[in-house]
């Protein structure tokens, strides 16, 4: 039996190096990006004290725009990578249906203190995006602020699935990710450099240039910078971009 027939124990998971169809393939270039990976979003999370700007309980500016400018109108939403809940806790108090997702349960933790302070309902979920079970066309809104440029390119095609299958028709999708070379994040990388260096170095950056092939089905509203000196009590960044789009 040679060794891509034999079984391999990481991290306490038993990994099958047989490649029998596109989701073992999936997995296995999963499985190589998170050799070379130490982080744990849960240790990350674990430190409230820590100084970092998205830990304050404010809704990213954009998002305040499309809702006060009457873009977006209160629906269903599904938030990927929520984190602690300030846009999830946003929405919920304008009036939307949320169900926000996450891998870190300590995240989720502390969005559902917040959350229960203000006597808020939210559905928050401890899950692989890619994992969900959803209802097909029920969302007015997918909104990600901070996941996708931490998705490496071989699951972009799994991510744009999830959201057009979430989506009804005409519903909305907004973003918010790192700009290339960003203040904060943003490596300048080719899909193809991701896999000799098995790393997305801290969070893949965008370009407007960039992101319209990617979102090619979907009617673009705007794509701009985030504005970094907002309004009181509303979340804005240096180095981040944001985009609005609608399904066709």
């Amino acid at each position: 039996m040679n060794r891509l027939q034999l079984d391999e124990i990481a991290g306490g998971i038993l990994v099958k190096e047989t490649i029998n169809n596109y989701e073992d393939l999936l997995q296995m270039l999963d499985h190589f990006l998170k050799e070379e990976s130490t982080f744990n979003w849960d240790h990350f999370y674990s430190v409230r004290e820590r100084n970092v700007p998205f830990f304050a309980n404010e809704p990213d500016e954009n998002l305040v725009e499309y809702i006060e400018k009457q873009l977006i109108k209160p629906g269903k939403v599904l938030e990927l990578g929520c984190g602690p809940g300030r846009n999830a806790i946003y929405l919920a108090e304008k009036g939307f249906i949320v169900d926000a997702i996450d891998l870190s349960e300590e995240a989720l933790e502390w969005g559902r203190e917040r959350a229960n302070e203000r006597n808020l309902n939210i559905n928050f979920i401890q899950q692989n995006i890619f994992d969900l079970d959803i209802e097909e066309s029920s969302y007015d809104l997918v909104y990600d602020s901070g996941c996708f440029h931490h998705i490496a390119p071989h699951r972009r095609m799994s991510y744009l699935d999830l959201v057009k299958r979430a989506l009804k028709p005409e519903g909305f999708f907004g973003i918010t990710c790192f700009m290339e070379g960003g203040k904060f994040g943003g490596a300048d990388l080719s899909d193809w450099e991701v896999y000799r260096l098995r790393s997305l170095k801290g969070g893949l950056g965008y370009t407007e240039e960039k992101l319209r092939p990617i979102f090619k089905d979907f009617e673009e509203i705007e794509i701009r910078k985030m504005n970094s000196r907002p309004n009181e009590n509303r979340f804005g960044l240096e180095g981040l971009l944001t985009a609005l789009f609608k399904y066709r």
